[in-house]
């Protein structure tokens, strides 16, 4: 079964930077389109940043467009999130997802067919 795990979470203030991991269990994390969502208390899970299998192409929430950076390393089966710039409103729970069937990077939640337990980013002002 394949896993998903996140870390790299914690506490930052507005300004900092955090870069987020997902490791990937398994061999076959190479044909993944991977993605990070994020949920905010009292929201819906929304798009943050998505990657293809080969990490030529990448999506961004126009929200995240400039300080967010998603990169993968298919040889450690692992995808990143560097988060510059951070702001209050970046404070949620940030998921990584895998869309094993796809090709593109997608931004729809429905796409991704597994997805990590979640690391909290807290923004302080």
């Amino acid at each position: 079964q394949v896993l998903l795990v996140e870390s790299g979470g914690g506490l930052v203030q507005a300004g900092g930077s955090l870069r987020l991991s997902c490791a990937a269990s398994g061999r076959t994390f190479i044909t993944y389109v991977m993605g990070w969502f994020r949920q905010a208390p009292g929201k819906e899970r929304e798009f943050v940043a998505a990657i293809s299998r080969s990490g030529g192409s990448t999506n961004y929430a126009d929200s995240v467009k400039g300080r967010f950076t998603i990169s993968r390393d298919n040889a450690k089966n692992t995808v990143y999130l560097q988060m510059n710039s951070l702001k209050p409103e970046d404070t949620a729970v940030y998921y990584c997802a895998a869309d094993r069937a796809g090709q593109g990077t997608t931004d729809q939640a429905y796409e991704y067919d597994l997805w990590g337990q979640g690391t909290q980013v807290t923004v302080s002002s």
